[in-house]
């Protein structure tokens, strides 16, 4: 007999696109459980008044979904992969990682303007510390502004004028069907994305083989592997969401080429490198290329950065 799976979900428009895709996808399955979506209410969702760099603590927007899922609400989560933390509470397990929708950054303006022609001193919303720090690299002439809210919410403060220009990931825009008012897509050679940006995460309780066994249907293996990659540098500079650190990981044949770059918040130093394994080792190759930037540097970016952070709490 079949059982119901209960997804669990932020409330946002792009975590319940998420959440509804991940729905359809195991309703396609043959013999399928019913599918009820229940949506939570994270900290990230709560706090909009300060920059979450600002804010003591991690897993912003996934904690309260993991401990409802830990304490039986729901059956599994959906999220973004790049909110969830490299490493899970004891207890769950990382099910699925979905194929990746576009990982680039997108930058939308008010009057058209691309991001090379954009006026001295115009000003530039965003709510990433990389994207502050990779703006500040090529235009440190911007304005840079605090952006938080939804996607829609973000391009409607665009449009109403707050903000002269405004970089999202391509991955939301695209999903949330805004594609048209993107100006430009940022190129990957200036503006690598952050860890698994674009990609959609199944995350089930350890153990729990009923729900492992309809989630890992829903895996797409290369991404899941570029992702791990990227998840296992992250994890080994010690980082997590709210630092400037870009990577992107592509597989070629039965090789995974992993780029990466740290940035200091004002874009004048940057650590940049890429490194290429096998591809059934994703997670050797991201921590090899974590030690060779924190030997060309990152080391002392982040340290920087973080204690700058513990200086303002």
């Amino acid at each position: 007999m079949n059982v119901k799976l209960r997804i669990g979900t932020r409330g946002s428009e792009l975590a319940l696109w998420q959440a509804r895709h991940v729905a359809r996808l195991l309703g396609d399955l043959a013999g399928a459980p019913a599918i009820e979506i229940v949506e939570i209410k994270t900290e990230g969702d709560q706090v909009l008044d300060r920059p979450l760099s600002e804010v003591e603590g991690k897993a912003f927007f996934t904690k309260e979904i993991e401990e409802a899922l830990l304490a039986g609400r729901v059956d599994l989560a959906v999220h973004s992969l790049k909110d969830l933390p490299t490493e899970l509470p004891p207890g769950l397990a990382l099910a699925a990682v979905l194929e990746r929708e576009d990982p680039r950054d997108v930058w939308l303006s008010r009057d058209g303007a691309g991001f090379d022609a954009l006026a001295a001193g115009a000003r530039v919303g965003t709510s990433s510390l990389r994207r502050r720090a990779l703006v500040a690299r090529w235009r440190p002439e911007l304005q840079l502004v605090d952006l938080r809210g939804n996607v829609p919410t973000r391009v409607r403060r665009l449009e109403e004028g707050r903000y002269d220009a405004i970089v999202l990931a391509a991955a939301g825009v695209k999903r949330l069907g805004l594609a048209a008012h993107v100006t430009e897509f940022l190129p990957l050679d200036r503006f690598l994305p952050a860890v698994a940006q674009g990609a959609v995460a199944i995350e089930i309780r350890a153990g729990d083989a009923a729900t492992a066994a309809w989630a890992q249907r829903l895996d797409h293996a290369p991404t899941h592997l570029a992702t791990a990659a990227e998840r296992a540098l992250l994890s080994t500079l010690e980082g997590g969401c709210q630092v400037p650190v870009g990577a992107l990981a592509t597989l070629d044949g039965d090789t995974l080429e992993l780029r990466a770059s740290v940035v200091s918040l004002d874009g004048r130093r940057h650590v940049a490198g890429s490194r290429r394994g096998a591809v059934n080792r994703p997670a050797e190759l991201g921590r090899a290329l974590a030690d060779e930037l924190i030997v060309a540097g990152a080391a002392g970016i982040l340290a920087e950065i973080r204690h700058a952070g513990a200086g303002k709490s």
